[in-house]
């Protein structure tokens, strides 16, 4: 039996003290010049408490800092404190027991690490033995995982060593390769460290490809369509995938890995964060890649192709279908490693479509060679640059969509550059920097005015129809959406000047490009209500065009120019489709009130549907919440004074809350269990209060300084419990309550993970 795994959720407590080079414990005043002689310095002081700190040793810190790596990639088990242990007879309290330094689970391996740390870079004069200890857990391990973990796949076992300042010969590598034992070391641990910084979860595919080089994985075998060439004497294929797939496979052999990369050349950057994080942004607005994935795939070891039928006698290439059989380390990235790991952990990963062009085992030099060609000898377009040039290139086009997109491109420009617009020097252009004003992009009000409604409604029989702003020639149309959307927004910029001002700089939020979509698409729906009263606004002119939009216009300005700091910082955070469309129903419903006639479709659904599940998304925020304070603070308490309930209970709970619970405890018969299970939400605040040394740094808010007002979040939390607790009441808890909570959330578990400080 393999104890002591457990799921990652259950061990955020852990994560947070691994994470830390240091270990800590309070002990009261008097036993503190006792704890000083013992290396341990002083941290923070209080009446009656002190909280120490020191230095974890080389060996701890090793194992701590392969944990922490597991965690941060993702997998779904870990040892816990102590590491693993793996019991012969279960039943037996006098069984035998091997322990394991770090045992890592997902659903495709399981790995057991053995760490072997030196305070000094010297020889391991008995690693042979070490080895051979830990090559004798691999049968035991692997069966008791797959008995107690049971899935449709069998797990594949990795034994690894992770060693610091260790010099190993050839002879202790030979023999590590031998007893089949993969060997990390300090460079390659600082390497996981930095690459998981910047793919998240998906650099544990790239861990995987050196812990099971060329091993088969069962369940990633696809057979998928594909175009076979021929392209500088090799096969290659055209095929689509998801990224989710890519990910598990692809490898990318960066520079900064050195002697892990020794097996190719090594002519990858080092991916950037801040790049694939733009990337990401650009995936969530539903952005796809026109351009394809570059990749090697190894020779005849992976890839079997099936011809199909064929049309005709063509020489450009062969249909048929590809069967790739891949191991983790099958597919090397060429080019396109950030449009691939900016998949890594989105909601799209599975959804999303790839592109790719795969060759056949090419060398490694040729693979460096391409990789030179594609970033230095062509010149990409930007996509910004992309819809600039629309104004031009699609300006006389045949297609009226491609006319429209040269229309409303130009038209951008347009506002742009005139200094009455409220858009004046406000488009981030090709060539401009980004700027706290100037920062909405044309690509992202180009799609906004490119929805349904606005030029192009809908195809019957291969019949356009148009929309609102559409004249029928280029340049009238052009002076209809110039006028018509600086009107519009000349009305929401004039109420809500001071939040309109400050574009994305601190406060903000308005005059960016989610803000103006949100205000865009309210502009459609204001027109298709008014269509579905009769009125044909394709008729009107421009002057009685504006007319007749103005009353929603002022009553839209007025709304979000009234709209407190907190409700501000809300609608802010409403990014993407998703948040586009809640803002948009927000404002509908402000106008409505003001309006009742203005009645878009789905909007008093929306209303009912966001009533009724505040309480409910609250209600479970709040559980969340309370059971997250429980773990923690149970767990802080026992850890500081003692497992012993006659230790926590006494010296870390206050007199009066330890009577509250008490009573509760009692009045029920102990049905749930112990006291600890009888703590109200509120009980945990003179906890936390009392014990300030030890918990003021996870649950202290940086609003003020006395422990009263750092702790009101709490009081918060709880009186909206009391809201959504009490269902036949009827009442509901704001939109903003609810950001709020998650708000609260979000912060609880980056501070309790130990993200936040």
């Amino acid at each position: 039996m393999l104890k002591n795994i457990f799921p990652v959720e259950d061990l955020r407590g852990l994560a947070r003290k691994n994470k830390l080079p240091y270990i800590t414990r309070t002990v009261l005043n008097p036993k503190v010049e006792e704890a000083l002689s013992e290396d341990w310095a002083i941290e923070k002081k209080s009446k009656k408490s002190t909280r120490l700190k020191k230095d974890k040793s080389h060996n701890t810190l090793l194992e701590d800092r392969v944990w922490t790596l597991f965690y941060r990639m993702g997998f779904t088990h870990l040892s816990g404190k102590g590491g693993a242990f793996l019991v012969i007879n279960p039943d037996d309290p006098k069984s035998p027991q091997s322990q394991v330094d770090v045992a890592g689970l997902d659903s495709e391996i399981s790995i057991a690490v053995s760490c072997k740390s030196s305070k000094e870079f010297s020889k391991r004069n008995k690693f042979p033995e070490e080895l051979a200890d830990h090559a004798a857990i691999r049968e035991k391990i692997s069966r008791y995982i797959n008995h107690q973990f049971k899935q449709e796949h069998k797990r594949h076992t990795v034994l690894a060593m992770f060693t610091n300042n260790a010099n190993l010969t050839e002879n202790d590598k030979k023999r590590a390769e031998d007893l089949n034992i993969v060997l990390f070391n300090e460079k390659d641990l600082e390497y996981y460290e930095q690459l998981t910084n910047h793919l998240g979860s998906a650099a544990r595919y790239q861990f995987f490809s050196d812990a099971l080089p060329g091993k088969s994985i069962e369940g990633l075998s696809i057979r998928i369509p594909a175009l076979k060439t021929k392209m500088r004497g090799y096969n290659c294929y055209t095929f689509s995938i998801s990224p989710d797939y890519l990910l598990k496979i692809a490898y990318i052999s960066h520079r900064l890995k050195g002697g892990k990369a020794s097996d190719i050349t090594t002519y990858q950057r080092m991916v950037s964060k801040s790049r694939l994080n733009k990337i990401k942004e650009y995936i969530s607005n539903q952005g796809t890649f026109p351009t394809n994935i570059v990749i090697n795939l190894e020779k005849n070891r992976h890839l079997r192709f099936e011809k199909a039928k064929q049309e005709g006698d063509r020489d450009e290439g062969v249909l048929g279908w590809l069967n790739i059989s891949p191991s983790y380390k099958s597919a090397w990235i060429i080019d396109g490693q950030h449009r691939l790991f900016a998949y890594s952990g989105h909601e799209f990963s599975k959804k999303g479509v790839l592109s790719v062009l795969a060759f056949e085992g090419i060398p490694s030099s040729l693979q460096a060679q391409l990789f030179v060609d594609i970033n230095a000898k062509q010149k990409s377009v930007k996509q910004t640059l992309l819809r600039e040039l629309y104004a031009d290139l699609r300006w006389y086009a045949d297609d009226d969509e491609e006319r429209v997109s040269a229309v409303i491109s130009k038209a951008i420009q347009t506002l742009d550059s005139n200094p009455t617009s409220p858009f004046y020097n406000r488009i981030l252009l090709s060539d401009d920097k980004k700027t706290a004003i100037q920062c909405i992009t044309l690509d992202s009000m180009s799609k906004a005015l490119e929805k349904p409604g606005f030029y192009l409604t809908k195809i019957k029989k291969d019949i356009p129809e148009y929309g609102t702003l559409w004249t029928g020639e280029n340049m009238e149309t052009l002076q209809r959406t110039t006028f018509i959307i600086n009107g519009w927004f000349t009305l929401i910029r004039d109420r809500a000047s001071a939040w309109w001002d400050l574009g994305a700089d601190e406060g903000g939020g308005l005059a960016m490009n989610d803000g103006i979509t949100i205000c865009i698409n309210v502009l459609r729906s204001v027109f298709q209500h008014l269509e579905s009263k009769g009125v044909k606004l394709i008729k009107l002119d421009n002057e009685e065009l504006l007319k007749i939009i103005f009353p929603y216009g002022e009553v839209l300005g007025g709304f979000l120019g009234g709209l407190s700091e907190p409700d501000r910082k809300s609608f802010r955070s409403l990014r993407g489709g998703q948040g586009q469309s809640n803002g948009t129903r927000r404002c509908q419903q402000a106008i409505h009130e003001k309006l009742p006639e203005f009645d878009p479709p789905g909007l008093k659904d929306w209303v009912e549907e966001e009533k009724s599940g505040y309480n409910k998304k609250a209600r479970e925020i709040v559980d969340r919440i309370e059971v997250l304070l429980q773990k923690t603070i149970i767990e802080e308490l026992k850890d500081n004074f003692g497992e012993d309930s006659q230790q926590w209970w006494f010296n870390g709970v206050p007199l009066s809350t330890r009577k509250k619970v008490r009573e509760r405890y009692e009045d029920d018969g102990g049905k749930r269990g112990t006291e600890e299970c009888y703590f109200d939400l509120i009980d945990y605040r003179p906890t936390i209060m009392e014990n300030w040394d030890i918990f003021g740094k996870i649950f202290a808010s940086n609003e003020s300084v006395s422990k009263e007002k750092r702790t009101k979040w709490l009081v918060e939390i709880n009186d909206l419990r009391r809201i959504v607790s009490h269902a036949s009441s009827g009442v509901h808890i704001t939109s903003e309550q609810l950001s709020k909570l998650e708000e609260y959330e979000n912060w609880l578990t980056r501070k309790i993970s130990g993200d936040e400080t």
